[in-house]
């Protein structure tokens, strides 16, 4: 967008679901066929951009699965809608209607989501999807980024505006001290020794790795985009005989299938790291205590990747 910065103040906030709000303004005004939809959440920061965009920002009330219906409404007629709500009430509330509604009627959506795994941890079991992202890679035709970095969310969002695909994006508030590129490649972020294991942390998981590892004898690597893995990718950093560790911010081997197709005929060991799978927390508490009690923090990680060393 050329010209003087009509954004908010509030864009250059490190939090992404600030920014998120922040940019939609922007975005609206840069593609005059984006729509956003949401279901009683967000009407106080977007209100400027609803003023601006009379008709284009649609509240539909506390009802997730007619969002999703209207989206695919929407998306008929040739309208990019953004769909917006908490995890479990944009993916597995609506989730017959994410099957219907957009992927069997083959149209494209933005989905973006807040309270990743547990940030909203105070909330109750009801604010908590840590399955979201692997609910959505099972259905066909779908890319998932899980930024981890407010700019990142800027490049993502009008990137995505451009194109017609289906699309989900995972906020969190856990973030990365800088953003990384969003181009749906994996990318070395510290290199080491020829053959030493590789640790790769999805979106704002990075810099637990990069503390978690800090002296340990591996390389780390970083993707913004978990579904499609970049395969190719993952093989030229894995090499031949891999050890790897895949560092997630939700259900523990949701990227399992991915990352074994991508290295199937290679002798691999492959650790993954993320919410367990058998282990629903009952307590309340900050997401800092869920993720130590998940070990997702820095010691957590630190112990599953002197793991995958020992082995």
């Amino acid at each position: 967008m050329s010209g003087p910065d009509r954004r908010s103040p509030g864009l250059h906030s490190l939090d992404l679901r600030t920014r998120f709000y922040a940019e939609l303004g922007p975005v609206l005004d840069a593609h005059p066929d984006v729509d956003v939809v949401l279901a009683a959440i967000g009407t106080a920061p977007v209100a400027a951009a609803t003023a601006r965009h009379p008709g284009r920002v649609i509240d539909v009330g506390i009802r997730e699965q007619a969002m999703v219906g209207v989206a695919g409404g929407l998306a008929l007629t040739g309208r990019r809608p953004i769909l917006h709500s908490y995890a479990p009430f944009l993916v597995e509330r609506p989730y017959e209607q994410l099957k219907i509604s957009l992927g069997h009627q083959d149209v494209g959506a933005i989905l973006v989501s807040i309270g990743a795994s547990y940030d909203a941890s105070a909330e109750g079991r009801t604010h908590q999807a840590p399955a979201d992202v692997g609910l959505v890679a099972a259905l066909p035709g779908w890319t998932v980024h899980v930024p981890g970095h407010a700019d990142e969310v800027t490049a993502i969002l009008h990137a995505e505006a451009a194109t017609g695909r289906r699309v989900y994006v995972r906020l969190s508030t856990q973030r990365n001290d800088r953003p990384r590129p969003v181009d749906g490649r994996i990318h070395l972020e510290r290199d080491g020794a020829a053959g030493a294991p590789l640790v790769l942390a999805v979106g704002p998981m990075l810099d637990v790795v990069l503390d978690a590892t800090r002296d340990l004898p591996v390389r780390v690597a970083h993707t913004s985009t978990p579904h499609p893995l970049d395969a190719d990718g993952l093989r030229a950093l894995a090499g031949p005989t891999p050890r790897l560790a895949v560092v997630e911010p939700y259900l523990e081997g949701t990227s399992a299938a991915a990352v074994a197709a991508a290295l199937g005929d290679r002798p691999a060991r492959v650790e993954h790291v993320g919410v367990p799978r058998d282990a629903e927390l009952r307590r309340y508490g900050t997401p800092r205590d869920h993720a130590a009690a998940h070990g997702l923090d820095a010691a957590g990680v630190r112990g599953r990747v002197r793991t995958l060393l020992a082995a």
